[in-house]
């Protein structure tokens, strides 16, 4: 599904990601762990077309993107749902929702795709003349994640929906994902929370100062005494 194959990215003349290479296979979810600063972040925008990498190349279902606008990746099926959830706080539930589908003709689908969005997020579907400002953390969360549904999405881009969020909300969150991804999306999550990110993806991979260090199965990582002891702190 996506392939990063020797990335380079920088922020002006400080380089942020090094020889980044990292596979997700289709109806997958890879997480990419980390801390602060490690470049997890930059990966997921890098991918997404907010940043062009300035060596290596991005293949998406074998098509190279590193070169695209944001709008473009967005029609090829890929959606960011970036941290801090960047919702439209003076819109409606409704109206951020219909937002998400900004580059689609499609209405009869886009319909029933919001009405799919209501059955999957039902509080949303109660608040959807609500103005989106007014939401808890983890109501925005959800919209977030929804909007980005809104684009009919191959591959989700994740950064960090666990962030500041109560751990009851965290497992609801999670238990969304487990089922965006049975019904056939690919993820690709950026999480410091290690613990639910190895217990629901596949693969995962470890970032530190723009590098990948350790990459593996999910089980594997979870298992590793350097992961235990960096990240889920045994």
């Amino acid at each position: 599904m996506l392939e990063l194959a020797d990335v380079d990215t920088y922020y002006g003349r400080v380089q942020a990601l090094k020889e980044v290479s990292l596979h997700v296979p289709p109806r997958s979810i890879v997480t990419i762990l980390g801390a602060n600063g490690a470049g997890k972040s930059t990966t997921l925008k890098t991918i997404s077309g907010l940043l062009h990498p300035a060596k290596g190349k991005i293949l998406y279902r074998g098509e190279p993107i590193h070169k695209l606008d944001p709008d473009r990746i967005v029609s090829m099926g890929i959606c960011h749902v970036p941290e801090g959830r960047d919702i439209f706080m003076g819109l409606t539930v409704w109206e951020n929702l219909k937002m998400g589908a900004f580059s689609r003709k499609d209405k009869n689908e886009i319909n029933r795709n919001l009405e799919r969005v209501g059955e999957m997020f039902p509080v949303l579907k109660e608040r959807k003349n609500q103005q989106a400002g007014t939401l808890s953390g983890g109501e925005q969360q959800m919209l977030a994640i929804a909007r980005g549904l809104m684009s009919s999405p191959k591959l989700m881009l994740l950064d960090e929906p666990s962030l500041g969020l109560a751990p009851l909300i965290v497992d609801e969150i999670f238990e969304i994902l487990i089922q965006i991804n049975h019904e056939g999306v690919t993820i690709l999550l950026v999480e410091q929370n290690a613990h639910v990110a190895l217990a629901i993806a596949q693969h995962g991979y470890v970032m530190e100062t723009g590098r990948i260090v350790l990459h593996d199965e999910a089980e594997k990582l979870a298992s590793n005494d350097y992961v235990r002891q960096a990240y889920l702190g045994a």
